[in-house]
């Protein structure tokens, strides 16, 4: 079978499936941020969607994004959210949208890994415009390092 479809305009395309497995790990910020869904995987034009994964106890820096808004979604685990500095609770089966410029920081509250899906859009019109970190973390010493 041909893996090529078609849309409603007739413009073929072949679907891009991106296992969690196979997407690079990203601990530069804290967490394990994984960017499955993005321009250089699949051709993505109008934004990006990956997962983060969130030990007990560790958490992915405050950075905001001049560019994007941030959609997640909460799979599982027990996550606070820091929006300009205020702190929210993140339940499981829960979404909430981040403005540009909203300052934010996730953490991991419990006991147990925390998943969450992020989707970021409109792309920034380069990709090392698209985030601005506003602290550091040891994983963004150690990558400076």
């Amino acid at each position: 079978m041909d893996d090529l479809l078609t849309n409603e305009r007739n413009v073929p395309f072949t679907p891009t499936i991106v296992n969690l497995g196979d997407t690079p790990h990203n601990r530069r910020r804290g967490g394990d941020l994984r960017a499955m869904l993005t321009p250089t995987a699949c051709g993505a034009t109008s934004g990006f969607m990956g997962v983060a994964l969130v030990d007990p106890g560790d958490r992915i820096g405050e950075h905001y994004h001049p560019y994007s808004e941030e959609f997640v979604y909460v799979v599982c685990g027990a996550l606070e959210v820091d929006l300009d500095g205020e702190p929210h609770v993140l339940r499981p089966e829960q979404g909430l949208m981040i403005p540009p410029y909203v300052r934010h920081r996730f953490r991991n509250v419990g006991d147990t890994e925390a998943r969450l899906v992020f989707h970021l859009g409109p792309l920034a019109p380069r990709p090392e415009l698209g985030h601005v970190d506003t602290e550091v973390t040891e994983q963004t010493e150690d990558a400076a390092s």
